[in-house]
Formats: C-alpha cells, sequence, structure tokens
C-alpha cells in the first residue's frame, strides 16, 4: 500500500494523461516517507458505459480512491489528501477548463486485520 485507483470516463481516454499523474503522485508519496516506495501502485480503470446528470452533455468525470493501510493519524492523511487533490486539481485544470468535469478523491483506510498481503517487492528497497 497505498493503491492509487481511477475510475474514469473513457470519454477521456485521449486527454487524461495518467501516466503524468502517477509519476507525480509516485514521486510525491515516495518522498513523504509516510509509504513504503515497494507498495506505491498506481492503476486506472475506464468505464466505457455510464451515465452522468442529465445525459444532456458530454460530461466526463474521474473518481480516485487512495487506499492506505491503517495506522496514519488522521492528521498526516488529511496533509496527504489535501496534497494530492491539489495535485489532482492541477493536472485536470486544463481540460476543466473545456468540458464539464467531475473530479473526486477519498482516502480509504484499510481494515488494520482483514488486509492480506504478500509480495517480494519491498526487499529490493531495503
Amino acid at each position: 500500500m497505498p493503491h492509487f485507483i481511477v475510475e474514469c470516463t473513457d470519454n477521456l481516454r485521449e486527454q487524461a494523461d495518467f501516466p503524468a499523474l502517477f509519476e507525480q503522485v509516485h514521486t510525491y508519496m515516495a518522498d513523504t516517507g509516510i509509504f513504503p516506495i515497494g507498495g506505491i501502485r498506481s492503476r486506472v480503470h475506464w468505464l466505457d458505459t455510464w451515465r452522468m446528470a442529465d445525459a444532456a452533455a458530454d460530461y466526463a468525470f474521474v473518481h480516485i480512491t487512495l487506499k492506505i493501510g491503517t495506522g496514519r493519524d488522521e492528521a498526516t492523511r488529511k496533509v496527504v489528501g489535501d496534497h494530492l487533490f491539489e495535485m489532482i486539481k492541477q493536472h485536470f485544470a486544463g481540460l476543466m477548463a473545456e468540458r464539464y468535469l467531475a473530479l473526486s478523491f477519498e482516502i480509504d483506510e484499510l481494515h488494520p486485520v482483514l488486509n492480506y498481503k504478500h509480495n517480494n517487492v519491498h526487499a529490493r528497497f531495503k
């Protein structure tokens, strides 16, 4: 953990430039020292079927969830969330100026016991 998971309407596929956003997100999260670099992952799920508002315009949305392991206090989570949401808003500012676009972001703290992981990536960064 953390996992930066994007749900995005397919009508943004050509303009969204998620590789650039993911690079900024990974750099920030690694630089905080709060998250182990071996656990940082980002992905986008493109939505080819959706309806938004009255469906009368070419609406689009991006919903992002940051899933993190338990144990960080609320103040720390808020600092990270505020920074990431500003980063997200800046990334999409140009598109927001050109079209109807809804951005949303949430942090989801995983259950302290019912959260299972197994990988060997962390060992590479020790």
